[in-house]
């Protein structure tokens, strides 16, 4: 508790700072999700505060973020859909996620996977965050020129057959879980059909027409009817608000750029009393909590989201440790990665129960807090309460916002979270690893985040594995002994060269390089009385390895030849004494420490029995 009031004056600074920051940004990416603008704030406010209090990184500020707010898109939508559009409806079911991916994340943190974060290959990640980028890029254009889809009436009605039968069918399946049979009550289908009214094939429409709407694909779809309806003083707007950020900038970076653009034109927009579209209202009070995802918890209704819900949780350690490598580096400290984990997961589950969106350890509001003096947790709670206090006192005036302003403020986003290194780097890289790259960034920006980044790490781990079986392939070999291979083989006895043989194993024995091994074996000549086998590189064998080399071992005992291990390492000797390979195949005056003492038994029991 000492230590952490210990930088009260650079901690509250630095919380201030970042907190200011973190608002614009907060609101753009409620709205960006499809909640609005509060469960960006919730969200935000709540993350802040508990992934600071109970998290392992002091200086880390956290809250929504470009590719978890991508991800909840994504959810949100799909959850949505099958609530014919009702978002009240489907709130219960997406904040029902939102929990999960935040206890999964705790779990994460208590088995101590986060460790091993670091392992997701750089080409994945990289792809990842650029289309990331690309999609919160497409996706503002609709907003920035004033169009939403489901307000324009001629698309609308295009969606207007399909809606009746969505709805036609909605009876039938309602009459069926009633146990009525349409054939023989074809009345009450037609009396109930009779009831359907042209607003709910209106609302049903709309519903459609938004959903064609979604997406990369789908704003490029709708693109040529957003620029014949562009509304002027929307695009001014946006556009006012990208040159105000990246102008300022320019002038000084002490003030952050974000806040004085949103400032300036919701001051502009509010000031001149123009005629423009605002955000969702923003409820004044204490959030509450969202007691119905408790009272209407259903496996079915998550059950298809698991796998989304541990994307969540996997993409927020991934975002929340890089950042924290980011403040140790600035801070020469160390954070604890399982900790932070721990931390991120609480935030984000108790941010779901009031309705907010998950996030995750933010480096630029950490980068921004840093600077500013933060040293401490403190910093992060500050940020939080500071984020409570504007809810509070300022909800009403913030809701005037100008909803072209906050688009204006993710295309930057969306500029600025792409990854130039990676993708300049495109031409100097192996092509593997460009493969990796493309195959996720355009899966992710057109089909499915989720399923993308899935296929991408198992592209990276199959060539992964395939690099490494040809590399042990390469490095591993069989040689007679008059062949002079290793220094310490040079004076064998001449007169034995001819019937012992020595294989060589450089690099794992796994199920990616068995195959190799099993060529190698059956290079042995029959000849031969002998085989050495110099195990000292052969640092990792697993279950496929295990029984290749117990397959090798019996072939050459058929054979009647004798194989000597040389330098056999903890690992591997630790599988073999599981199925006895050691002793029933190798008796234990059969595994040597050295090469020397190998050839001494040698010496000794061949030129006897010779």
């Amino acid at each position: 508790m000492k230590k952490l009031f210990s930088n009260i004056k650079g901690d509250a600074f630095g919380g201030i700072t970042a907190g200011i920051v973190a608002l614009p940004l907060a609101l753009a990416f409620g709205v960006s999700s499809g909640l609005g603008p509060s469960a960006g704030l919730y969200g935000a406010i709540f993350l802040s505060f508990f992934a600071a209090l109970f998290g392992g990184t002091n200086t880390q500020i956290s809250g929504p973020t470009a590719p978890m707010t991508a991800v909840s898109m994504v959810v949100i939508a799909g959850i949505v859909a099958t609530f014919d559009g009702d978002i009240s409806k489907a709130l219960p079911a997406i904040l029902i996620i939102f929990l999960l991916a935040g206890i999964m994340q705790i779990g994460l943190g208590l088995i101590g996977l986060g460790k091993y974060i670091k392992y997701i290959p750089y080409p994945v990640v990289s792809g990842f965050m650029t289309a990331i980028g690309v999609i919160i890029l497409v996706t503002q254009i609709l907003p920035s020129v004033g169009y939403y889809p489901k307000e324009d009436s001629d698309f609308v009605t295009l969606f207007k057959p399909h809606a009746e039968e969505i709805i036609l069918d909605n009876i039938l399946k309602e009459e069926a879980g009633e146990g009525i049979l349409v054939l023989e009550d074809f009345k009450e289908t037609i009396k109930r059909a009779e009831g359907i009214t042209q607003e709910q094939i209106l609302k049903e429409s709309q519903t459609l027409a938004s959903k064609e709407a979604s997406g990369v694909i789908g704003s490029i779809k709708v693109l040529p009817r957003a620029l014949q309806n562009i509304n002027w003083l929307e695009l001014m707007l946006a556009l006012g608000t990208i040159f105000i950020i990246y102008g300022f900038k320019r002038i000084t970076k002490a003030v952050p750029s974000t806040l004085v653009a949103l400032l300036v034109m919701s001051g502009i927009a509010i000031g001149f009393k123009l005629n423009y579209r605002p955000i969702e209202e923003i409820p004044s009070g204490l959030p509450i909590p969202n007691l119905e995802i408790f009272t209407s918890l259903s496996l079915g209704n998550i059950t298809p989201y698991i796998f989304t819900a541990l994307t969540l949780a996997l993409l927020g350690a991934i975002d929340s440790l890089l950042t924290s490598v980011v403040a140790d580096n600035m801070t020469k400290t160390k954070h604890k990665p399982n900790k932070e984990l721990i931390g991120q997961g609480i935030g984000n589950s108790i941010g779901a129960i009031f309705g907010g969106i998950p996030g995750a350890g933010a480096t630029i509001r950490t980068v921004v807090n840093i600077n500013a003096g933060g040293k401490t947790r403190l910093s992060g709670m500050i940020a939080g309460v500071l984020l409570l206090i504007i809810l509070l006192s300022l909800g009403p005036i913030a809701s005037q916002i100008p909803a072209a302003v906050l688009a204006g403020i993710l295309i930057t986003v969306g500029i600025g979270v792409m990854d130039y290194k990676g993708l300049k780097a495109i031409p100097y890289i192996p092509r593997p690893e460009v493969i990796i790259m493309i195959v996720v960034l355009v899966l992710s920006s057109v089909w499915n985040l989720v399923y993308a980044v899935g296929i991408g790490l198992v592209i990276a781990s199959l060539m992964f594995m395939k690099k490494i079986g040809d590399l042990t392939a390469e490095r591993s070999d069989v040689k007679p002994l008059k062949e002079e291979v290793w220094k310490d083989e040079i004076n064998f006895p001449k007169h034995l060269k001819e019937e012992v043989f020595i294989k060589h194993l450089k690099g794992p024995l796994f199920f990616g390089s068995t195959s190799d091994f099993q060529q190698l074996a059956a290079q042995i000549p029959n000849t031969a009385s002998t085989v050495i086998m110099r195990l000292g590189r052969m640092q990792y064998m697993d279950q496929s390895g295990l029984y290749a080399m117990e397959d090798m071992l019996q072939d050459l005992k058929t054979k009647n030849i004798e194989v000597l291990f040389v330098n056999l390492l903890k690992q591997p000797r630790y599988m073999m004494e599981r199925i006895d390979i050691i002793p029933d195949f190798i008796s234990e005056e059969h595994v040597f420490d050295s090469f020397t003492d190998c050839v001494k038994w040698i010496k000794e029991d061949i030129e006897v029995h010779i």
